[in-house]
């Protein structure tokens, strides 16, 4: 749950970057958030949610 939160928040911040900085268009961001509602109810949902679960383990693992 924290993760997804997380990744909500950090997806959030980037369009409001590109919102801000680089022109993104309101209808732009709109199609785009439609598009991941849509998304998220078709078949390929946890194919996508497996692999963000991946990447946020792998980036996890890394130590410095």
């Amino acid at each position: 749950m924290i993760l997804s939160i997380s990744g909500v928040v950090l997806l959030g911040i980037i369009v409001f970057l590109f919102f801000r900085k680089d022109g993104l268009k309101a209808s732009h961001a709109t199609v785009s958030v439609l598009f991941g509602f849509y998304l998220a109810s078709t078949a390929i949902a946890p194919s996508i949610k497996a692999g963000g679960e991946s990447l946020a383990s792998l980036l996890g693992g890394i130590n410095f």
